[in-house]
């Protein structure tokens, strides 16, 4: 009953630590906001700060997985280069070791459960106020990692691991194998990061083992070695869905921890023996130290950081190298169908924070306006062609733009359903608000487009003949169209809109709105007067009229850009 009880202590230990970890990196991503999304915006200056911004990033939100999804995506949209989100990878796998060092300083000699018990106090009084709530996130989820660490630490030592024959025989039998041995916990390790999608996890484990003095600390290091594999198949199964760009980047992960792990097992015990002696310890391979537990958890600890940089420093050097061997394990297929009705930047669903995943679909919204926008163009087109064959073939990808114009919206509303899911801040809130609201006048943009080539169609098939007066009027308000679309796209990049271009905007609806009276009144005056047919001042009008409810939507999807920038 009693090691029923400790093994139940020990899984809950485990999820209580992933838990912790998944709710401090939400903390910490609400906390940061925006002054992330400008970070990430640095991203493309070159290999170095690539490096840089991937570990600071990681070390924030506590998840390499994050940001190399992350980068997959924006490598899937074209935000960034291969060559890029390869060096800002490099720099997520430098970030990750960081967890490690919160691990030695939580796991210390130092019983951490007197400062957890306090912040849990004071994380509960700041979300109770909704005053600094983010914070007491932040709080709650160091303190339930903290707690799962010392529970761990304290529960290890209760069990007596060292003195279990049933354990110490197990891990005395698969030590002895030399390089064997190694490659079996290599393997052992990657399957279970993997399988728990969390290496902090499986490394809390290792730390455990390692400080009870029945796994060697080599085999310690192999399974440390696995983790770094396994964090990699998570981003491959992400890539799969998105574009062929983003998935050399998954591979370009994958063939990174790779290369080090190769090079590393080449080198191993000399590479092992010499961070051992960093801390004055005698490196045994399949034997377990006897030192003390701090010590252990501290040489994992190093080496895990030892490696990751010097695997970096080695291949930062050879990034352009590394981005062709990626593409040609990954070729591109010349027969690849087009994917312009599939969705490019949020292909791999949520990220692990919603905040995170926010940005994302900020990128997509901007997608659906530049497909909305250049359905404006092939109105404009579909309006002068006289060839039958273009027309139709003009006509037929208008069409088939309204349903991907459809199907973006419904995708994006779903995508920012799971979402809202997760755990957000107010003003998160407030912008899946806005950008549900801006999807819906995007659709409606692509409906009026095609209702425009409906009337165009009518025109066509009749052979109705506008009168020169009427051509250069649909050419003038197809321009002013044309020009709001342009100005909202540009605003909907940034995702910010100025005051002044904001009243810029509204002055242009006001000359659209007069523009249109003043054609519905010249359109009476020219039907009474007999200068052309009633059935083509109507024609004539429904297009003047759906062109001025498509600025209407462009004007609404600016003022919900506006509002969003000025509503907090």
């Amino acid at each position: 009953m009693e090691l029923a009880l400790q093994i139940l202590t020990l899984l809950g230990s485990v999820a209580m630590l992933m838990y912790g970890m998944k709710v401090m990196s939400e903390g910490l991503q609400k906390m940061a906001g925006s002054k992330l999304s400008n970070v990430l915006g640095t991203m493309t200056t070159n290999r170095f700060t690539g490096v840089l911004t991937g570990a600071a990033i990681t070390a924030a939100v506590q998840s390499s997985t994050a940001t190399t999804v992350m980068t997959v995506s924006f490598v899937s949209a074209g935000i960034l280069s291969l060559s890029q989100a390869i060096s800002v990878i490099m720099g997520a796998n430098i970030g990750t070791t960081f967890t490690a060092w919160i691990m030695v300083l939580g796991g210390g000699s130092f019983d951490l459960r007197l400062v957890v018990y306090a912040m849990i106090v004071l994380a509960v009084v700041l979300i109770i106020r909704k005053k600094n709530a983010n914070l007491g996130d932040f709080l709650i989820g160091l303190s339930f990692m903290l707690l799962g660490l010392t529970t761990l630490k304290v529960n290890a030592t209760e069990m007596h691991l060292d003195q279990m024959d049933p354990v110490r025989n197990f891990f005395s039998a698969t030590s002895s194998w030399g390089y064997g041995s190694y490659f079996l916990y290599l393997l052992v390790g990657g399957i279970l990061t993997f399988a728990v999608q969390s290496s902090a996890a499986i490394m809390a484990i290792t730390m455990t083992l390692c400080s009870a003095h029945v796994l060697p600390i080599d085999m310690g290091i192999s399974l440390v070695l696995g983790e770094n594999i396994g964090t990699t198949i998570t981003s491959n199964v992400v890539a799969l869905s998105a574009s062929i760009q983003a998935r050399r980047a998954a591979m370009a992960h994958l063939v990174f921890n790779l290369f080090g792990v190769i090079w590393v097992l080449c080198l191993f015990r000399p590479f092992v023996g010499m961070i051992c002696k960093m801390w004055h310890v005698d490196f045994e391979p399949g034997i377990p130290s006897d030192v003390s537990p701090d010590k252990l958890n501290a040489i994992l600890a190093t080496f895990h950081t030892t490696f990751n940089v010097t695997n970096t420093m080695i291949l930062i050097w050879f990034v352009p190298l590394l981005e062709r061997a990626v593409m040609w394990i990954i070729p591109s297929n010349p027969e690849q169908k087009d994917t312009e009705s599939q969705l490019q930047f949020i292909s791999g669903g949520p990220m692990s924070t919603s905040e995170l995943s926010i940005l994302q679909a900020w990128k997509e919204v901007h997608l659906f306006a530049v497909r909305a926008q250049r359905m404006i163009g092939m109105v404009h087109d579909l309006f002068y062609e006289k060839d039958e064959t273009q027309f139709t073939k003009i006509f037929s990808r208008i069409e088939k733009y309204e349903g991907i114009c459809d199907r973006m919206e419904y995708e994006i509303a779903h995508y920012l359903d799971q979402v809202a899911d997760g755990r957000l801040s107010d003003s998160s809130k407030r912008e899946v608000h806005k950008m549900l609201r801006i999807v819906s006048e995007l659709e409606s943009v692509g409906d009026a487009n095609y209702n425009l080539s409906r009337f165009i169609r009518h025109k066509h098939d009749s052979n109705v003949k506008y009168t020169e007066t009427q051509v250069k009027n649909v050419e003038m308000m197809l321009f002013l169209v044309s020009g709001a679309g342009t100005k909202m796209v540009e605003a909907l990049e940034r995702v910010k809109i100025t005051r002044d271009e904001f009243f810029e905007m509204t002055n242009l609806e006001n000359e659209i709105n007069n523009f249109r009276d003043e054609l519905k009144a010249q359109n009476m005056q020219q039907i009474t007067e007999k200068k052309y047919d009633y059935s083509i001042g109507v024609n004539y009008m429904d297009i003047i009229l759906e062109l001025e409810k498509m600025a209407d939507y462009i004007i609404n999807v600016e003022e919900a850009l506006y509002e969003h920038k000025h509503d907090k």
